[in-house]
């Protein structure tokens, strides 16, 4: 059964950091693309960046550029999201994503996903 585990979520002050895991499990994912998305109540699940298999590539929402970097550890298969000088707009379930593809920006292009992890930033 392939499972994504995200962790690392938490209740934070504006201007503070976290830093979000995605270990994933039940297939190998060689070759697919990594992304975070997130979700506020009542709204609609937006992209927070992606990252290709080979890291060589990334993208990011304008609203987390300089902010956010997402890496990823192969060996572990594992994603990251470090987030830094966070917002309370930044308040969401945030999910990670695997996608065949080498990277991609859009929901639909991800087969699978994890269940979330909360991320909480108060003023």
């Amino acid at each position: 059964q392939v499972q994504l585990v995200e962790s690392g979520g938490g209740l934070v002050q504006a201007g503070g950091s976290l830093r979000l895991s995605c270990a994933a499990s039940g297939r190998t994912f060689s070759g697919y693309g990594w992304g975070w998305f997130r979700q506020a109540p009542g709204k609609e699940r937006e992209f927070v960046a992606a990252i290709s298999w080979n890291g060589g590539s990334t993208n990011y929402a304008d609203s987390v550029k300089g902010r956010f970097t997402i890496s990823r550890d192969n060996a572990k298969n594992t994603v990251y999201l470090q987030m830094n000088s966070l917002k309370p707009e930044d308040t969401a379930v945030h999910y990670c994503a695997a996608t065949a593809m080498m990277i991609a920006s859009g929901y639909g292009a991800y087969k699978y996903w994890g269940q979330g992890t909360q991320v909480t930033v108060s003023s």
